[in-house]
């Protein structure tokens, strides 16, 4: 696999009062070119800490990040981010919060009329092009969270980073939603990593899961390949032998091999609070 996306070695530590605390600890990963990775985990692995990595809003204090062998050490358009809240400003239309995108990056190098285009060809992508014109307290959650995925795609981003961005919704929303991001995918082959606790939409969606130890100094445990043909109907593979497998494997490390990890790690800490409360014998001469 040709490497486009590279994580390597990375760890970070954010300071306390009783010392550093190493959030994560060594996460190695290579990404190709128009693939899209899912990560998942349990709460607290260290999901969107490595997104906000790979997006430059945090700094690795070990190992780091390159993309098309150039490091990344800060934000730029050339990495999107779709978080869980749709983060439009509330005064703007639909069309105007795109806009805004669009400005900070093809400002200059877009004439106006191919600026107004390439908003409006990015609306209908995501199937916002009725209402365009509507504010978001004039639309649902689920619109909203299309326009910020139209805001993001806008910005033409070497990879779209997505944080949750169904989390909010229904569940009927939340497989419109699904769908619509498998059609532009499909359609744009862009890069995708996407943080999401729902293990069904992780295999729907992915060419890889990555699932994540639990923390601290969390790390990659391990890599699943998806190898489901595209385009994926989700009512056919409701009773696919093979996503259903794939669904396990998941599920598996998720509740039986990180649970026991958790298990072992509580039952240590019982034992030590046990054996700091038994008495100590005094001393005899």
């Amino acid at each position: 696999m040709n490497s486009y996306l590279q994580l390597s070695e990375v760890c970070i530590d954010f300071p306390t009062p009783k010392g550093p605390f190493r959030a994560l600890d060594k996460v190695s990963l290579d990404i190709a070119q128009g693939e899209f990775v899912s990560l998942i985990g349990h709460s607290g692995c260290g999901k969107s800490t490595v997104l906000n990595i790979v997006a430059g809003l945090y700094q690795a204090t070990e190992g780091g990040v390159l993309l098309e062998d150039k490091e990344v050490n800060s934000p730029g358009p050339e990495r999107a981010v779709v978080f869980q809240n749709h983060s439009l400003l509330p005064w703007l239309t639909a069309y105007e919060n795109v806009e805004l995108a669009v400005k900070r990056v093809f400002k200059g190098k877009k004439t106006k009329a191919e600026m107004k285009a390439w908003i409006e060809h990015n609306l209908h992508l995501v199937h916002m092009d009725h209402a365009m014109h509507k504010r978001p307290d004039e639309i649902s959650g689920g619109m909203k969270q299309r326009v910020g995925i139209a805001r993001a795609l806008a910005m033409e981003p070497k990879v779209l980073l997505m944080d949750e961005p169904f989390g909010a919704l229904d569940a009927l929303t939340r497989a419109h939603l699904q769908d619509s991001l498998m059609d532009i995918h499909r359609a744009l082959g862009n890069t995708v990593i996407m943080i999401t606790h729902d293990v069904d939409e992780a295999v729907l969606l992915s060419d890889r899961i990555v699932m994540m130890t639990n923390g601290p100094a969390a790390t990659i445990g391990e890599i699943l390949t998806i190898d489901l043909e595209r385009p994926r109907r989700r009512v056919e593979l409701s009773d696919d032998t093979h996503y259903n497998h794939l669904r396990h494997e998941v599920l598996a490390f998720l509740y039986e091999r990180q649970r026991k990890v958790e298990d072992i790690g509580s039952a240590k800490k019982s034992r030590e609070a046990g054996s700091d409360s038994k008495p100590k014998l005094a001393r005899t001469a």
